[in-house]
């Protein structure tokens, strides 16, 4: 009898748990679709306004032109190929400053965060170039490095290189001092402490100097193709506005948020990649 009680209240438990399980799986994309439903709502929102504001005469449309306007004109760029040239010419300039600050300042932020000696002697220079603004510079990167491509890559290197220096310096300094004590406890090496727990405790905190990086190498990379540049969206931007090619200049403008938002994305996913064993936060 007992027997029998059990083959019929254990199928009934295993049925319930699979009914949670089968449910939490639903739950998720129905999360994430209302996540993206809110952004797109949001967003239309926003384009619904700038289309409608002209028309009705809240904005002056010769310097604000309808949306419709503005996408017919970013089409038209596009089928020309101008757009496309004048995006290339800012990636490639943007994606190697960025990579260069990558290459310099995360070594030499674990470096600086690792060994206070390093840091002390250091630090003054830091405060100094991390409190100039790297557009200030820009005059002085023209006239040592010429009004090439070699100076707006070295401003892009000089303003990414800060953010992802003092994350990385931070990073490495606070990490939760009970690690170290209990990997010190463990015997580990001062070299095999730094690799497996510095490190690993340290990514997050230098993906988020990453990712500011990454939307200074944009930002300050436009500003200067607009002072000196035969190509590039910065450049786009500052001709269309002279020529009063206003839908023109518009159209750069949305490129650039939207070259914005692809790059954090990227980062963002490349975050979540290399931090996998960090738990997820639950709202």
């Amino acid at each position: 009898m007992a027997s029998l009680e059990k083959s019929i209240v254990l199928p009934v438990h295993d049925s319930a748990e699979l009914n949670k399980s089968r449910l939490d799986l639903l739950t998720i994309p129905v999360n994430i679709a209302a996540q993206v439903l809110k952004r797109i709502i949001i967003i239309a929102a926003l384009l619904g306004l700038w289309e409608v504001a002209p028309r009705i005469g809240l904005v002056e449309q010769a310097f604000l032109p309808s949306f419709s306007v503005v996408l017919a004109s970013w089409w038209q760029l596009l089928l020309s190929g101008d757009l496309w040239d004048h995006t290339q010419a800012s990636l490639v300039r943007s994606f190697a400053g960025f990579g260069l600050a990558l290459v310099i300042a995360i070594p030499l932020g674990l470096l600086i965060g690792w060994y206070k000696r390093l840091s002390d002697l250091l630090n003054p220079l830091l405060e100094l170039f991390r409190n100039t603004a790297a557009l200030a510079l820009l005059p002085m990167f023209v006239l040592i490095l010429g009004i090439g491509e070699t100076s707006k890559i070295a401003l892009v290197v000089y303003a990414c290189s800060f953010p992802i220096l003092i994350n990385t310096i931070s990073a490495v300094r606070y990490v939760d001092p009970l690690l170290i004590k209990s990997a010190k406890s463990m015997g580990l090496s001062p070299f095999r402490l730094f690799q497996k727990v510095i490190l690993p405790a340290a990514v997050p905190p230098i993906f988020t100097g990453i990712r500011m990086a990454g939307a200074s190498s944009i930002l300050v990379l436009v500003a200067a193709e607009m002072v000196g540049a035969k190509a590039g969206l910065g450049y786009l931007i500052n001709y269309a506005q002279f020529s009063f090619m206003v839908p023109e200049m518009y159209a750069g403008i949305i490129t650039i948020s939207a070259l914005g938002l692809l790059v954090n994305h990227i980062l963002v996913s490349l975050e979540r990649y290399f931090t996998a064993w960090k738990p997820s936060s639950t709202e």
